[in-house]
């Protein structure tokens, strides 16, 4: 059993950011705090983007707290320009990362510590950080005839950039920022795109600002304080427009048509009869949270979310969820980091020769 005052999960924005504040609080690196991270190297699901998101497609990319980014080429994969960053952030700061550390479960040990399970290792801590974001949840709706259809299937998570799907009939199912760009990329090389998504998809022409941005926190945190799973905060913010999008909207690549009723063999059938081939379906429709190795503790509300003051769960205070609901963006893991290290002090003290 490796004993510590803090144990993080999750090695991406969040759990970096909330590691620095912890190392800046007086917390020792490897003593105190520990990152135990289930990928196989720095970066965060960054690591895992397809290689066509090149950093300079990237929206809204924030520079982890203590260290900018800068010098980055444009033009290079997302993937390995942020991948770097990550590495070279964990050495500057000495940052104690054990990976590949995939945690199986959390569980209340009855004395006050949390015991932290993984098949590498056993962890007792005081108190826990986690930051395991929704990467390895990729969400796909249940759909009538899912089973039937011959073509191929794949989510986000498994998008490989445009190239495979050359001379294909594609459907894209999804009305956020990545089903847009997946269309606008496979549209260049497939025989026919089809964008489908549940609702209407709302464009943003205007800019968007603090006092936007902070209103649709607000909505996702309205959701989490109320106990229920959240809303992602791009949803309530709108897809910004950009020229690519003006002329893919103009020659029809980015024509909206409702949810389809059901799969078929070769395709789509909606409920009004109308069909539509298709060699593949690119579901693009987002992923959940990464909580379930928390599911010993208890934490959920009858609403089916787990209930946060700030960062905090209310239902056991001694853990913190970065990088989830109103968090669950760039910037507002370094804050969630910041927070939740902030109120951990004020739970469990200053460490002794901190100095703080």
């Amino acid at each position: 059993m490796n004993d510590m005052t803090v144990v993080v999960i999750g090695a991406g924005q969040a759990g970096l950011a909330a590691a620095y504040h912890l190392r800046r609080r007086g917390f020792a690196p490897g003593t105190d705090f520990v990152v135990l991270d289930h990928a196989p190297r720095p970066g965060g699901a960054w690591q895992y983007r397809w290689p066509t998101l090149t950093y300079g497609r990237v929206h809204g990319m924030h520079a982890l707290p203590g260290m900018e980014l800068t010098g980055a080429d444009p033009d290079r994969p997302s993937s390995e320009v942020i991948g770097e960053y990550f590495t070279a952030y964990e050495r500057a700061f000495e940052l104690p990362v054990l990976r590949p550390v995939h945690v199986t479960a959390v569980h209340d040990e009855g004395t006050g510590a949390l015991r932290v399970d993984s098949p590498s290792g056993t962890w007792s801590a005081r108190a826990l950080i986690n930051a395991t974001g929704t990467w390895d949840r990729p969400f796909r709706p249940a759909v009538p005839g899912a089973a039937d259809f011959t073509g191929r299937q794949l989510h986000t998570a498994q998008y490989p950039g445009p190239g495979p799907f050359a001379g294909q009939r594609v459907i894209v199912v999804g009305g956020g920022t990545s089903a847009v760009q997946h269309l606008l990329e496979i549209s260049e090389v497939a025989a026919s795109t089809l964008w489908v998504t549940r609702r209407p998809p709302v464009f943003r022409e205007q800019g968007f600002g603090e006092v936007e941005g902070r209103a649709a926190v607000a909505l996702v945190e309205e959701r989490v304080r109320d106990g229920l799973p959240p809303r992602s905060v791009v949803s309530v913010t709108g897809l910004p427009m950009t020229e690519a999008m003006r002329a893919a909207r103009a020659s029809g690549v980015l024509a909206r048509h409702p949810m389809f009723q059901r799969l078929t063999p070769d395709g789509v059938r909606w409920a009004d009869g109308r069909h539509a081939p298709a060699d593949v379906i690119v579901w693009a429709t987002g992923f959940r949270a990464v909580l379930d190795h928390l599911a010993p503790l208890k934490l959920r509300e009858p609403g089916g979310g787990i209930r946060l003051e700030g960062t905090k769960v209310v239902r056991d205070p001694r853990v913190h969820l970065v990088g989830y609901g109103p968090s669950a963006s760039t910037i507002g893991a370094n804050r969630a980091g910041r927070a939740a290290v902030n109120d951990l002090v004020a739970l469990l003290g200053s460490p002794v020769g901190s100095g703080r």
